[in-house]
This record gives structure tokens, C-alpha cells and sequence, in this order.
């Protein structure tokens, strides 16, 4: 059934510069890369920046709330099967199998394994396990057919597939052998990249052995690189609330769920090689813009790479044309935004602070611009409702 709710797309623009760090590393083992306008940049993948965005969820809301990602699911329903009911491990893995066998998933290399990951909620895994948690003794005894032909009767692939998490309803599932399974995902998020050319260095790097004896033996204990670069980024993601309130099925779970997209999507970042770069930081720039028609993603005001004038440096030249894009957009095909926010780090006496006032409006606070956007989602519902 295809989504009831009026289209609505939420545009996420954000401008972030990060030092020396490998956040998302090629099969080389050094930061991922993207030609761009002729140049090359440096690159985080979506996949990157998704992850992180889900693990920041996780340290956010209750746990049960959330999904999980794996192929080990026959072990994670052996072991809630055996702690709802108190069966032996063979039986209880006897029974998992068994209702495991409706979703017609593959079966991975490894017994117990399916072929590929499998995203879900943990409710609904909780909510498999209620449909055998009152017969499990009997169940158990039952011979191979027996126990098949009552497992077919149960509502397995039903449960996984309502009562979906904020994660799963947000970034999707895919079960390609079974695809009444699947989810369709109400966020798309870019690759990021800079907004100005960068280059790929090293770090040569020593370990000293503190066992070493001296005097007595010299050199180092290890030796080794790693790659590196630093750069300002245009990051950008679009959320579907349409989508969302269809797969969610409470269109006030889903404006909720657009605060907290915005939250994990602007504060996450991707660890890689955290320990050796320390590499975290904040935004200098999260715009919002709140569309009818169709996502806009304005990396096109990147294509001629930044470089550092006089009177700003990359960051606040960014800014500047990222705004102008946003506002060459709106005139050029006239499909104005229905609402638009931002959040910026720049001094309101700069000339960057009244580009960017123009094309987005006055700068908020983040938590300001959070709840100004559920405050237009929720005027904007009660509008469409009249």
C-alpha cells in the first residue's frame, strides 16, 4: 500500500571540517577518495556515516527499542528461547531452527549462519520468541514433521515484518529471497566529500619496545604508515517523513523520529582510527530545509573547488556557497522550501553570518533548530488536516 501522508522531505546541509584523520579507509587501507569538479577530494562514504549515525542511536535510546544487524540470528533466537523457557540448548536450537524456516533466508557457510546480514528489531524477535514461549516443552518433543507443520502455522514472517524499529523504518532492509520482508528506507544519505581539493599524506610512525634493554639494543620496536588527510566536508542526507509515518504507522512517532535523525545524523562521526587522530568535532553549519516536491542535494555549489581568500578560509567560504546555491536553486526553478532553519558557528557580525541569514534564515541554537522543525512538521499536519 503505497504512503497516505502528504510528501514531505527533510533536507539535512552540513558543513564540517575535520583534521589529520582516516575516518573511512580504501582496500589500501588510507581515507577514501572521490574526483569531484576535476579534482580529487576526500570522500566518507554513506555506509560510514549511516553506521555511525545508528550506533549514535544506540547510545541514545533504550535498547530494546533499537535492531540489530547480523547473520548469527539462529544463536540469537536459540538463546532467548532458552532464557524465556529454560529448554536444554538443543532443543532450544532445535526450535529456533525451526522458526527460522518460514523467512526462506539462505544459509551462510557457517552452520547456524544465514547468508547475508539480517536487520531487525529486537522487539520483534522478542515477539517470535512469545509465539512458542507457553508450548515450548511440547513443541520440543514433537518429531521433525510434526514440529515443521505447527511452525507453519505461526505468524513468523508477520512479526518481522511490523512493529519495525526507528533504525530499520529510517535506513531500510533488504532480504532479497524474501522481499515481502523488505523495508523501504526513509533516509538517503550522500557520500560526503570536501568541498575543496585534498591531498592524500602519511604519517611515519615508531614504536619504542619499553622492554629494550639500553645501552644495550637500539631501534625502534615497530615501524610503520598511515594515511591521512584533512578537510572541510559537505555532508547531506534526506528523510522522507511520508515514508517514515507509512512504515512506522503513527505519524507522531515519525515527526519525533525526524528530531532524532537530525540529533545522531549532525553529532555522529565514524571511528575509524579515532585512537590514533582524535579526530571528532561539531559542525560548523547544520541547515535544514523542509520540502513538497523533491530532495535537493546542492553539492553542485562544491564542483569549483574552495580554496582560502582574504577574507575567509574554507569553512565560511563553503558556507557562503553553499547558501548561494540553496538560493540560485530557489529562483532558478521556483520551488521554494516550505520552511528552512539554520544552525551556524560563524559571528553574527561576519558577512558569512548574513549570507547564510538570507538563504536560511536567523542561526539557532541546534536544540532550537530541532524543535523548530517538529513545531512547523506538527502545524504543517494540523494545516493538511483542516
Amino acid at each position: 500500500m503505497a504512503p497516505t501522508a502528504p510528501r514531505t522531505y527533510i533536507d539535512v546541509h552540513i558543513l564540517q571540517t575535520v583534521p589529520p584523520a582516516n575516518l573511512n579507509r580504501d582496500d589500501q587501507g588510507n581515507p577514501k577518495e572521490a574526483y569531484f569538479g576535476g579534482v580529487r577530494r576526500s570522500r566518507v562514504s554513506s555506509q560510514a556515516w549511516k553506521r555511525a549515525t545508528r550506533l549514535h542511536f544506540a547510545e541514545r535510546m533504550p535498547e530494546q527499542d533499537l535492531a540489530t544487524r547480523t547473520r548469527r540470528v539462529s544463536a540469537t533466537l536459540t538463546g532467548q528461547i532458552r532464557a524465556a523457557t529454560g529448554l536444554p540448548p538443543e532443543d532450544a536450537a532445535r526450535l529456533a531452527a525451526a522458526l527460522l524456516v518460514p523467512l526462506e533466508i539462505k544459509p551462510g557457510k557457517k552452520e547456524g549462519d544465514t547468508a547475508y546480514l539480517f536487520f531487525y528489531g529486537r522487539r520483534q524477535m522478542e515477539a517470535v520468541v512469545d509465539l512458542v514461549r507457553e508450548r515450548a516443552d511440547e513443541l520440543a518433543a514433537l518429531d521433525d514433521a510434526a514440529l515443521a507443520a505447527h511452525i507453519s502455522t505461526l505468524a513468523v514472517r508477520e512479526k518481522f515484518g511490523t512493529g519495525h524499529p526507528l533504525d530499520v523504518a529510517l535506513f531500510g532492509r533488504m532480504v532479497a529471497d524474501v522481499p515481502s520482508l523488505n523495508v523501504d528506507a526513509a533516509v538517503q544519505v550522500g557520500h560526503a566529500l570536501s568541498t575543496h581539493e585534498a591531498e592524500l599524506e602519511f604519517d611515519y610512525f615508531t614504536a619504542v619496545d619499553d622492554e629494550q634493554k639500553k645501552g644495550q639494543e637500539t631501534g625502534a620496536g615497530m615501524i610503520g604508515t598511515i594515511g591521512f588527510n584533512s578537510a572541510t566536508l559537505y555532508r547531506y542526507a534526506t528523510l522522507g517523513l511520508h515514508q517514515l509515518q507509512h512504515t512506522l504507522g503513527d505519524d507522531e512517532a515519525a515527526r519525533e523520529a525526524v528530531g532524532e535523525f537530525l540529533t545522531s545524523f549532525a553529532r555522529s562521526m565514524p571511528t575509524g582510527y579515532a585512537n590514533s587522530f582524535a579526530h571528532r568535532t561539531l559542525p560548523s553549519l547544520v541547515a535544514v530545509a523542509v520540502r513538497s516536491d523533491q530532495p535537493v542535494n546542492l553539492v553542485s555549489a562544491f564542483e569549483e573547488p574552495v580554496t582560502v581568500t582574504a577574507s575567509a578560509g574554507i569553512a565560511a567560504e563553503s558556507a557562503r556557497r553553499l547558501a548561494r546555491e540553496h538560493t540560485a536553486a530557489v529562483r532558478a526553478w521556483g520551488d521554494a522550501p516550505q520552511y528552512t532553519a539554520v544552525c551556524h558557528t560563524f559571528p553574527d557580525t561576519d558577512s558569512t553570518a548574513k549570507v547564510l541569514a538570507g538563504a536560511f534564515g536567523d542561526s539557532l541554537t541546534f536544540p532550537e533548530l530541532v524543535g523548530a522543525v517538529h513545531a512547523h512538521l506538527v502545524e504543517a499536519a494540523k494545516k493538511a488536516a483542516r
